[in-house]
């Protein structure tokens, strides 16, 4: 019996954000045991940059692939993804031509996949965190059409139930934006902002969205209107008590 483990994650061309993706995989590495441990890049995009770069990348498919072709016949897919969104059904597609193929092909959840793993998640970015006098924390999500977009307003009301409403989430593309939660913040008297993001990696969307130089980001957003800013460019991958998250994720899947 020949088992796998593959760990499925958007991918980031960004340095800084490798390294937490690192973390993550690492992570996952170590608890995978005795088990083949692969990695996938599931967009396209990432990896026709990294291509461009020297950094060759697998899609999930190639990865599958591979492994079927090596004789494998149980393995397990652990995503790195947050929620049940777009890319997660993208992942659940990819795989299903090789239902057949393998013993056993299981796929792992994402990291927000229900309320427990909100306050999970809300009790590790708190402690990562601590409160401040007179300043908010924000957290930026990316955002998302798909219904599982519910999870960035859930989670902010965790954080008020557990005695954190200094916290505040917002996403870039999705509901709530910035925009929709400044009149809370400053409702809630705070003169100073602490930007962190709630993604995986701090890449594109945290270097240039939360903390670019240009006008409309979320740092001189604030700053215009007169807030003291500071940010914080470190994904949630790199936090230990995230990496623990997934890699009961994956437990949870080989059970």
């Amino acid at each position: 019996m020949k088992q796998a483990l593959v760990c499925a994650s958007f991918g980031t061309t960004v340095e800084n954000g490798r390294l937490d993706l690192l973390s993550v995989e690492n992570a996952l590495h170590d608890a995978a045991g005795n088990c083949e441990f692969a990695c996938a890049v599931t967009s396209r995009v990432i990896r026709k940059r990294l291509a461009m770069r020297g950094q060759m990348t697998e899609s999930l498919p190639e990865v599958l692939q591979r492994l079927c072709d090596a004789g494998y016949t149980e393995v397990a897919v652990q995503p790195t993804h947050l929620l049940y969104g777009y890319e997660y059904d993208k992942i659940k597609a990819e795989i299903a031509p090789y239902n057949d193929r393998f013993n056993r092909l299981k796929l792992g959840e994402p990291l927000l996949a229900n309320t427990q793993d909100l306050q999970n998640v809300a009790v590790a970015l708190a402690q990562s965190y601590p409160r401040q006098d007179a300043e908010a924390l924000v957290l930026m999500g990316h955002g998302t059409e798909h219904f599982a977009g519910v999870v960035y307003p859930a989670l902010q009301s965790v954080f008020a139930l557990q005695g954190r409403p200094d916290v505040f989430v917002a996403t870039v593309e999705g509901w709530p934006l910035l925009s929709q939660i400044i009149p809370q913040i400053q409702a809630g008297g705070y003169r100073k902002v602490h930007l962190v993001p709630l993604l995986l990696v701090a890449g594109d969307h945290a270097c240039h969205d939360m903390a670019g130089e240009s006008p409309d980001s979320w740092k001189n957003q604030l700053e215009s209107l007169g807030f003291t800013v500071r940010c914080t460019l470190k994904g949630l991958g790199r936090l230990p008590a995230v990496q623990q998250l997934y890699c009961a994720k994956l437990n949870k899947m080989l059970e």
